[in-house]
């Protein structure tokens, strides 16, 4: 850290109502390095990630004040693939200082300042979870995003992209970013300098003007406040609807009232949500009891309504599944709808669930070849150089169907030959000095997993009758769920002081009767199982009870799971290097395929 050379100003110096020169106004630069994407403030009772490293550059008129730089202990492990973007290791960060005694310092450091980050919402993000963490009463600085800023300031053709790295080379900024704290902070303040010289050709030469000119909402946008009158504060879903009350837009809120009003003050810079304000007639809402029941309500909202200015909403319900056919030598079918049958799945595009179904079969014996065999016939395909099949030659229906039971067995978590001979082959391939074979196998292998894995996640949910859990709410009381084969079938809170299992008693008299569906996940919406079984793994909950039990199969995939992680990361560092380097990307995939057995 560098000592700041002049006098801070105060917040009152920098409030918009001063009418303060952006020349003299002091701005803080800020850029975070963390282990993940994820900042949950303490008392949500959702997973989160945490700070590694800070870096902050301090300016006023042009000229830097200061610098701040430090890295901060997590007090976890760095994922493999943070350590390959940005090079910090959890061995660089264990003798760092943890964030209660960083996070002080800098806001000392920020004090009378305005904050400015590249894509804001993140560092901040961050900051106000950390600040508490440590128990400390977040400033409410002024914040500028320099994403924001770009995207107000250029064009199209000018800046295609508004990442830092582009808008460094744009502005010749004389720091190249790094995904390091303080490089990016000092590239940013290039970035911010450039776009400020650009504002003040339009006239805009004060942080107030500048805080006007940057949320852009038309005069359509400020006329349409009024709907947002009569919206409340509680959590729930809101739905924007078009002149014939036709639903354009679906999103959900913990708080609707600001939620809603701010598609009227221009803070949403998406052109599509401009337009799609100008069509609204009216904003209906539905209150909910938390933030799980409003991001149900969303997703069945969406399959009901398609509303098009929703891009998750075009194909709702467009799964793929991988089933075995119903023949007598069945094989692995790609189909849209399963039903009755056992499935893999869901698959978000046809072509995994083919890549899926050749990995399985050639590692369980499931015949690849199309011929059609009668129940009196023998398996007798013929031979084939390329791609043979892999089921066993001269073998009647009956001996067949041995082959068939394992790999339903395989779908419904019974074992896991196939993947163990899988990962066994890709150790042989990597013996073998076949780098490129082995790491292909590798990563068809980790989605293979993946999808079984999560399938069998969900059907572990969707097969139990009725599920009752709590969540904390982060104020002394709980979240209630009651969930019937894998769909949420009612929602309550009971709030502190009151307690909560007449609440439960109330909430499961009321809930909704879920008859399952001869289909897979017995019906259920996959986003919304999905949702469910995510907020169950949050840390905290806890289950009331329940009528079946709710567990995974005992040799399920996710025996595999961690393997799959290591393999999904050597494939991102394969994808930032060249052949030679093969080998040490699969040494460490090949330690925990020895370690899982």
């Amino acid at each position: 850290m560098t000592a700041d050379r002049t006098a801070q100003l105060s917040f009152a110096d920098i409030d918009p109502s001063a009418d303060l020169s952006l020349h003299e106004t002091t701005f803080v630069v800020v850029d975070l390095e963390t282990t993940g994407g994820r900042a949950v403030a303490r008392g949500t009772g959702a997973h989160s990630d945490a700070i590694t490293e800070i870096g902050a550059v301090k300016v006023r008129g042009g000229a830097v004040l200061g610098e701040f730089a430090t890295l901060v202990d997590p007090g976890r492990a760095i994922p493999p693939q943070i350590v390959h973007l940005t090079g910090i290791t959890t061995a660089m960060v264990r003798d760092a200082p943890p964030i209660e005694a960083v996070l002080p310092m800098f806001l000392e450091f920020c004090r009378g300042t305005v904050l400015v980050a590249h894509n804001a919402g993140f560092d901040i993000g961050f900051l106000k979870a950390a600040a508490q963490q440590c128990d400390l009463i977040w400033p409410r600085p002024p914040v500028l995003c320099t994403v924001r800023l770009a995207r107000r300031v250029l064009t199209r053709d000018e800046a295609p992209s508004v990442r830092l790295s582009a808008l460094a080379q744009l502005f010749r900024s004389g720091t190249q970013p790094t995904h390091r704290a303080l490089d990016d902070a000092r590239a940013t303040v290039d970035v911010l300098h450039g776009l400020i010289a650009r504002v003040g050709n339009q006239g805009v030469h004060t942080y107030a003007q500048l805080r006007s000119y940057l949320p852009n909402a038309t005069p359509t946008q400020r006329r349409k406040r009024v709907l947002a009158t009569g919206v409340p504060t509680t959590p729930g879903v809101y739905l924007f609807r078009g002149p014939a009350a036709e639903v354009l837009y679906i999103g959900t809120a913990v708080n609707l009232h600001r939620r809603v009003s701010q598609y009227f003050n221009g803070a949403d810079p998406r052109t599509r949500m401009k337009e799609m304000v100008s069509l609204a007639e009216s904003v209906d809402h539905v209150e909910c009891a938390h933030a799980l029941e409003a991001g149900v309500r969303e997703l069945r909202l969406l399959a009901a309504h398609a509303p098009p200015y929703n891009r998750k909403s075009k194909f709702p319900q467009r799964w793929w599944w991988l089933a075995l056919s119903e023949e007598a030598f069945p094989r692995w079918t790609v189909v849209r709808a399963p039903g009755a049958r056992a499935a893999i799945g869901p698959f978000r595009a046809r072509s995994d669930a083919v890549d899926t179904g050749a990995l399985l079969a050639r590692f369980s014996g499931i015949r690849t070849c199309t011929q059609r065999f009668g129940r009196s016939a023998l398996h007798s395909c013929p031979e084939r150089e390329v791609s043979p099949c892999p089921a066993t030659r001269e073998v009647g229906a009956a001996d067949y169907a041995h082959t068939v039971a394992r790999a339903a067995e395989l779908m419904a978590g019974g074992h896991g030959e196939a993947f163990a001979a899988a990962l066994a082959h890709i150790d042989v391939l990597a013996g073998r000095g076949h780098f490129e074979s082995a790491a292909r196998l590798r990563d068809h292998t980790a989605a293979a997993v993946d999808v079984v894995w999560r399938g069998q996640r969900l059907r572990a949910l969707a097969a139990v009758a009725e599920l009752v859990a709590a969540q904390p709410d982060g104020a002394g009381g709980w979240h209630l769920a009651v969930i019937r084969h894998g769909q949420l079938a009612a929602a309550g809170t009971a709030r502190r002081g009151v307690p909560p299992m007449p609440v439960v008693d109330a909430v499961t008299a009321g809930a909704q009767t879920v008859l399952p569906e001869p289909a897979p996940l017995g019906g259920a919406l996959v986003e919304e199982t999905a949702l469910l079984v995510r907020w169950l793994a949050v840390p905290g909950t806890r289950i009331v009870r329940t009528s079946d039990g709710w567990a995974s199969p005992a040799h399920a995939a996710g025996r595999w799971a961690g393997w799959a992680a290591t393999a999904r990361s050597a494939r991102l560092a394969a994808e930032q290097v060249t052949e030679p380097d093969y080998a040490d990307l699969l040494a460490p995939v090949r330690r925990r395929l020895r370690a899982s057995g």
